[in-house]
């Protein structure tokens, strides 16, 4: 996969994607990440990328010139593909929209500084918006980042195990089991028997049961999208029936509609 990355702040980037996943699915040819210095694009000495707002205000804008300008030198305008801006105003990240991106072969991103984007770069220029949560950043180079990593993983060949990404948190629907290592004993706290027995099918039930119960516990609006089938709906409502923190009317409701 290619990725074209606007930034202001190109030197932020090169750290992170030589380390780890990044930089392997490099070298396997699987990932090939171009940075571009909008300020390349400026037209006047200073390399000017931002202005201060019509009608007034604190904070600075980003001008549309160098922005519109990088990008049609680089992938065209209209871009020869998706071109995402990253802003707290777009759509949430989550992991079925990396698994999304990750069937495309080509991303474009803009990351933004200062206060915002001159709004005809949002109305004419890109294909959407993505934001990485409900808060705010000095700039998208961090949220350009965790796109790339979160999509890179879901690469078919990225990760050393090719079934760790469907057993991530979010990628079947519910939040990931509990995990353990050696040694088998710490400081009094054991490794749960049956992660031990050797019994896969046993290990797999119960690994299924506790995501279950992990997501009852921790993100239960997971469950009303999730796949469940006749066992799960089983444990759930017997977890339910055992944890009066876990209980609520939504979720009874959801199992005896599911069982239907």
């Amino acid at each position: 996969m290619l990725f074209d990355v606007f930034t202001l702040f190109p030197e932020v980037f090169p750290a992170y994607l030589e380390t780890s996943i990044l930089k392997r699915a490099k070298e396997n040819d699987l990932l090939e990440v171009r940075l571009h210095d909008i300020r390349d694009w400026a037209t006047d000495k200073h390399r000017t990328t931002d202005d201060t707002p019509y009608g007034g205000g604190g904070g600075m804008v980003m001008k549309p010139e160098p922005i519109f300008k990088a990008v049609e030198e680089v992938i065209g305008i209209p871009p020869s593909c998706p071109l995402i801006l990253l802003t707290p105003q777009g759509q949430t990240l989550t992991q079925q929209k990396a698994e999304e991106l990750s069937e495309l072969p080509h991303l474009a991103v803009i990351c933004g500084r200062y206060e915002g984007f001159d709004e005809r770069i949002r109305q004419h220029l890109v294909s959407e918006e993505i934001s990485i949560g409900d808060y705010v950043l000095s700039g998208g180079e961090l949220p350009a980042l965790i796109l790339i990593e979160a999509v890179t993983r879901l690469i078919p060949g990225a990760l050393g195990d090719p079934e760790g990404a469907f057993d991530d948190s979010f990628s079947c629907g519910l939040l990931e089991y509990p995990q353990y290592t050696r040694p088998p004993a710490f400081r009094g706290w054991e490794v749960p028997e049956i992660l031990q027995s050797g019994d896969h099918g046993a290990i797999d039930r119960w690994r299924r049961n506790q995501a279950l119960l992990r997501t009852l516990q921790k993100r239960p609006d997971l469950l009303f999208k999730a796949d469940l089938s006749d066992a799960d709906l089983d444990y759930l409502e017997q977890a339910v029936q055992e944890s009066e923190t876990a209980a609520s009317d939504p979720i009874i409701n959801l199992i005896k509609k599911r069982k239907e």
